[in-house]
C-alpha cells in the first residue's frame, strides 16, 4: 500500500532528534552497519530485536521484529537501502510491512577528536502517518535507543582502544 507523498509543509512531517556523542564518527557508523551489534542497542529499553536481518549495501534491505515486555514479538517492519556513506550517512526507507515507508536519514557530523553529532531525520509520507508514529511514541522510542546506542558505542570504544 503506498499513498502519493504529502508535498506539504515537511515540517509538519518530520522529527529530528539530534545528540552530540563522545566517540569518533566511524564506531556510530559501524554500530548501525552490522546485525549482531543494531541488536544489542536498537529500540526502546525493553523491546528487545527478536528479528534483525541486514544486508548493509545501497539496494540491501534489513527487517527487524520487537519483543515486547510482554514477550510477545510486534509486527515486522524494514525497508531498503537508498544511500550509505562511510562514516558520513545512512538513508533509508522504513515501515510496517504492507505500509506506506517513511525515510530516515542519518548523519554524522564530526566535531573534534572523539566527538560526533548523530542526527536522525525521519520524514513522514503524509501527516496522517507523523500523527499516528509520533502518538504511539516514536520519537520517545528513538530517545530511549539512543541511551542504549550510546552505551554500545562506548564499549566499541573502549574495544578500539586495546
Amino acid at each position: 500500500m503506498t499513498s502519493a507523498p504529502d508535498t506539504s509543509d515537511t515540517k509538519s512531517r518530520e522529527v529530528v532528534i539530534t545528540r552530540d556523542i563522545n566517540a569518533p564518527a566511524h564506531l556510530l557508523f559501524l554500530a548501525y552497519s552490522r546485525a549482531d551489534y543494531v541488536k544489542q542497542w536498537f529500540g526502546p529499553k525493553g523491546w528487545p530485536l527478536s528479528t534483525c536481518e541486514i544486508d548493509f549495501r545501497v539496494g540491501g534491505r534489513f527487517r527487524f521484529a520487537m519483543t515486547g515486555p510482554d514477550g510477545r514479538e510486534g509486527p515486522p517492519f524494514g525497508g531498503e537501502y537508498l544511500e550509505i556513506v562511510p562514516d558520513r550517512k545512512i538513508v533509508y526507507d522504513n515501515g510496517f510491512e504492507g505500509a506506506d515507508k517513511m525515510l530516515v536519514t542519518i548523519t554524522y557530523e564530526p566535531l573534534g577528536q572523539r566527538k560526533t553529532r548523530l542526527i536522525i531525520h525521519t520524514l513522514f509520507p503524509t501527516i496522517e502517518m507523523y500523527e499516528q508514529h509520533v502518538g504511539y511514541g516514536y520519537a520517545e522510542g528513538i530517545e530511549s535507543g539512543m541511551e542504549q546506542f550510546i552505551a554500545f558505542v562506548a564499549g566499541l570504544e573502549a574495544e578500539s582502544e586495546r
